[in-house]
C-alpha cells in the first residue's frame, strides 16, 4: 500500500485554492491528456491530465498530491493552451508540488533549493572555488585571442548584468565561454555577481513558492546596491519564468523593486542591428539547422506575460546560417523536450525520456544535422538523454548564443584598451581579496 503523503490539515486550504479555477468547467473532452507527452507513461499507472482533473473536482487531492503525477508533468502549458475552457493547469501542478512535505519531494530538488538559499548557488560551490575558475577561465580566453579579457565580478556601474549557471560553473566550464566571446566582441560593460549568482530557480521545479520571491528579490537587490541598468534574464526557461513570476510578486509588494531586463533573444538582436558584434554565416555552411521552441521562453511566457519568443530566436538563426528548416508542430504548439519541471535532475530518467519521444521524432523528421536551443536543461535532454534511449541519434545540439559566438568575427582590442582592462582586473581581484595562485598573465 502506497505511503500518504499528503497533510489532512491541509484540506481546506486546498480547497480554496482550486476553487479559483472552478473545476467544474472541465468538459472532460480529453483534449489537455490527448496533447500531454506525459500521458501513457508507465509509472503513472493510467493517470493523466483529464483524470486528475476529475480527482480535484471530486475532493480526492490527497490521491493527486501522494502521485508522482505532479512531478512528472513538466509544466510545459499544451494542456492549457488547448483547453476549451482555460483552465490553468501548470499552475495547479505548481501548487500540488508545494503541498508535498519538503523531506518527500523527489530526489535533489528540495537539496538544491536549500543550497541556494544558505550559499547563493544549488550545489553550493564555495566562493574560493567560483573565484579561482572565473579567474582561470578569463585567463585561459585572454591567452586564446581575446587579449584583455577578464570576468567583472561586483562591476559598478554595469550596463549588463549576467548570471551563470551552477552546472556550468560545476562541470560545463566551457559553456560559459560563448556569452564571454560575445560581451568581448560586443564591448559591453558587463558584470556578474561575487554571491547569489545562480541562474535557474530550483523553487519553481520544487513548487517553493517563497524561494521563488527570495531569489528574485536578491537579483532586484543587487541591480539596486551595484546600480547596473539592465538585467540579462537568466538563459534556463524555468530561470526567466521563475526569475519574472518571483520579480512580479517583488514589485507588489513594494514598486520601487520595479527594474529593467532584457532577455536574452532581445540583447542578441541589439548587438547585432547595431553592429557591434559582425557575423560570417559561411561558417556554418553544410549543415542543417533547426530550432527548439522552449516552452517556458515560449507558450508559457505568452500566456502568462503577454510575449512569448517565437520570431526573435529564427530572426538570429538567420544571420547565422543559410540553411533552415522548420520541426513541425512548432512554436505555440512545439512538444516539450521532457527535461522540464525539475526532470533533468529529478530521478526520473525514463519518465522524461518517455516525454521526450515526441521531440525525437521531430527532430529525426526535420532531417537537421543541428538543433539549436536556449534553455539549458532542454539542451542536456536532447544532447544527452534522448540519444541515450534512441541511439540513431545522429545530430549537434548548440545553445544559440553558442551558435553566434562561433559566428562571430573577432576583433581584438587595441592596445589602450588591453592595458586598462588588465589594471581592471588587477584591482578587481585585490578588492575581492582573491591571491591567484598563478601568476599567468
Amino acid at each position: 500500500m502506497q505511503e500518504t503523503l499528503f497533510n489532512p490539515a491541509l484540506a481546506e486550504p486546498v480547497k480554496q485554492y482550486l476553487s479559483k479555477f472552478n473545476l467544474n468547467l472541465c468538459l472532460t473532452c480529453g483534449t489537455c491528456s490527448n496533447g500531454c507527452p506525459a500521458t501513457g507513461t508507465p509509472a503513472l499507472e493510467g493517470l493523466d491530465t483529464r483524470k486528475v482533473l476529475r480527482m480535484l473536482a471530486l475532493g480526492m487531492a490527497e490521491e493527486v498530491i501522494d502521485s508522482l503525477f505532479p512531478w512528472i508533468c513538466t509544466g510545459c502549458g499544451r494542456c492549457v493552451h488547448a483547453c476549451p475552457m482555460e483552465i490553468d493547469i501548470v499552475s495547479i501542478m505548481f501548487h500540488l508540488k508545494s503541498l508535498r512535505p519538503r523531506d518527500k519531494v523527489p530526489g535533489i530538488l528540495e537539496k538544491g533549493v536549500r543550497n541556494v538559499l544558505a550559499t547563493g548557488n544549488n550545489m553550493a560551490i564555495p566562493q574560493e572555488d567560483y573565484f579561482f575558475l572565473m579567474y582561470d577561465m578569463g585567463v585561459e580566453l585572454a591567452n586564446s585571442g581575446l587579449p584583455g579579457f577578464y570576468v567583472p565580478i561586483d562591476k559598478e556601474n554595469a550596463d549588463i548584468l549576467f548570471f551563470p549557471n551552477s552546472k556550468e560553473v560545476f562541470a560545463d566550464n566551457d559553456d560559459m565561454l560563448w556569452w564571454w566571446k560575445i560581451f568581448y566582441a560586443a564591448g559591453e560593460n558587463w558584470t556578474i555577481p561575487s554571491e547569489n549568482w545562480e541562474a535557474v530557480d530550483w523553487g519553481l521545479f520544487a513548487g517553493d513558492h517563497h524561494a521563488t520571491v527570495e531569489l528574485a528579490r536578491r537579483k532586484i537587490n543587487f541591480m539596486k546596491n551595484h546600480h547596473i541598468s539592465r538585467m540579462i534574464m537568466p538563459d534556463c526557461g524555468g530561470g526567466s519564468y521563475g526569475c519574472r513570476k518571483g520579480m512580479k510578486e517583488c514589485v507588489l509588494e513594494d514598486p520601487n523593486n520595479a527594474i529593467r531586463h532584457i532577455y536574452l533573444y532581445d540583447y542578441l538582436i541589439e548587438v547585432i542591428k547595431s553592429g557591434r558584434i559582425k557575423l560570417d554565416k559561411s561558417r556554418n555552411a553544410g549543415k542543417i539547422f533547426t530550432w527548439h521552441d522552449s516552452c517556458k521562453h515560449g507558450r508559457e511566457l505568452e500566456r502568462n506575460f503577454g510575449k512569448g519568443y517565437f520570431d526573435e530566436p529564427r530572426w538570429i538563426l538567420e544571420q547565422c546560417v543559410d540553411n533552415f528548416v522548420e520541426m513541425q508542430p512548432n512554436r505555440m504548439n512545439n512538444f516539450c523536450c521532457g527535461a522540464g519541471g525539475g526532470n533533468w535532475p529529478m530521478p526520473f530518467e525514463e519518465e522524461s525520456a518517455y516525454h521526450g519521444r515526441f521531440k525525437y521524432r521531430q527532430i529525426k523528421d526535420s532531417g537537421a544535422d543541428v538543433v539549436v536551443v536556449a534553455c539549458s536543461n532542454c539542451h542536456d535532454q536532447m544532447m544527452k538523454r534522448i540519444p541515450k534511449f534512441h541511439p540513431d541519434c545522429n545530430y549537434e545540439v548548440k545553445y544559440l548564443w553558442e551558435l553566434v559566438a562561433d559566428t562571430l568575427v573577432l576583433e581584438p582590442w587595441d592596445e589602450d584598451r588591453v592595458a586598462g582592462a588588465k589594471k581592471e582586473a588587477a584591482a578587481q581581484w585585490e578588492r575581492l581579496g582573491y591571491t591567484p595562485d598563478t601568476d599567468e598573465e
